[in-house]
């Protein structure tokens, strides 16, 4: 189970480092989903017979990379469902740029357009038909000779928010071809991790904060090494 990095598992949930790359569930691609590897590590650690229960709580692209939680029976599922729908879950991202934002610190509000056949998102900063309201708040946390880090907090759970909002602000994210950077990573992934995540256990009440140590990768490691420990 080496590409399984687990953060935390009890018998109600299970939350995973996800690498880039690795599908959260299944599509068209018929590559194993992440579900699936966490539904056989559940089976072959605790020795159960039969089918394996695990519910998507929620989900982050493909090319990204960071914490994404499952539930380990429906009564946790259905609670999780519901502390999302409530915005009882703080999320932050990390996301490296090339080009430094206007300002070090700001708020990024747009509307946006799925496009299903072209899996693509458009900003605009208007209402138009069929668009949703998205908003996020941004911190410039370093700076390397070529690219920027920065912190990424969305209030709003829209379809490729992240990667078009800083898009629409001029900092496409490195190795996102689809919203604007020149050139793709050589493994596919995008520079977004989802590094941190904080919410109430829906069954114990306590609060749980969790941190995802970032992909083992050159320019990943500069900001890891280069960032106070409390960033």
């Amino acid at each position: 189970m080496q590409n399984l990095k687990v953060l935390f598992e009890d018998n109600h949930l299970i939350v995973v480092n996800k690498l880039p790359g690795q599908l959260v569930q299944g599509d068209k691609t018929g590559d194993a989903p992440l579900g699936d590897l966490i539904k056989e590590y559940i089976k072959i650690k605790y020795n159960k017979p039969g089918e394996v229960f695990l519910g998507v709580v929620h989900r982050i692209d493909r090319p990204v990379s960071g914490i994404v939680i499952f539930a380990r029976t429906s009564k946790a599922l259905a609670r999780m469902n519901e502390l999302f729908r409530e915005k009882k879950v703080d999320k932050t991202y990390w996301a490296v740029v090339k080009n430094k934002p206007p300002e070090d610190t700001g708020s990024l509000i747009h509307f946006l357009k799925k496009d299903e056949a072209k899996n693509k998102s458009k900003a605009y900063d208007h209402e138009v038909k069929n668009s949703q309201r998205s908003w996020l708040d941004y911190k410039l946390l370093g700076k390397s000779d070529n690219y920027y880090l920065l912190e990424v907090n969305p209030h709003t759970g829209r379809h490729h928010q992240i990667r078009v909002q800083l898009a629409s602000m001029g900092c496409p994210i490195k190795g996102d071809v689809k919203y604007g950077f020149d050139r793709t990573n050589e493994d596919g992934s995008i520079h977004l991790h989802a590094r941190s995540i904080q919410f109430m256990h829906p069954v114990k009440g306590e609060e749980i904060k969790l941190t995802a140590p970032v992909p083992d990768e050159v320019i990943w490691n500069f900001f890891d090494k280069n960032l106070p420990s409390e960033s």
